[in-house]
């Protein structure tokens, strides 16, 4: 499993939202300089966090974005499962039941499985409160 670069600006854009966006809405402007990254890039990605509900999209002179969900409530999980295309360690766990004609004896699967859980409780355990925290602490 590798985080594509998208889920890592995605994390970032969101992270950068719930820095600067006070009651207001922060326009993608600003959090491309900030971060130095692609304005038209992240555009990409803002009607599926918006669909999904995590995202309020204004349009106009004081447009821009805001969360609409808790940076508490948020976890690494929710962001990556949508940009990512697969979060699984190994191809046969990506579908439920199983699809691989070796499942049933596949010595190696529970710890493909096991992997995946770990991997799983992880990043539903990691929220962008706790990330916006840390580097407070860390300053």
């Amino acid at each position: 499993m590798l985080i594509s670069t998208k889920g890592r600006y995605v994390t970032r854009m969101l992270l950068d939202i719930a820095q600067n966006q006070g009651d207001g809405y922060v326009s993608m402007k600003s959090i491309a300089e900030r971060q130095g990254m692609s304005k038209k890039y992240l555009e990409q990605f803002t009607a599926t966090l918006a669909k999904a509900g995590l995202l309020e999209i204004r349009r106009g002179n004081q447009g821009g974005y805001r969360l609409l969900v808790d940076p508490a409530a948020i976890t690494l999980a929710d962001i990556l499962y949508l940009t990512e295309d697969s979060m699984h360690a190994v191809a046969c766990l990506e579908h439920t039941p199983n699809r691989c004609d070796k499942c049933g004896s596949c010595l190696t699967l529970p710890a493909w499985e096991g992997l995946d859980k770990v991997v799983n409780d992880y990043l539903t355990s990691v929220t962008l409160q706790d990330m916006l925290d840390q580097a407070k602490t860390s300053d």
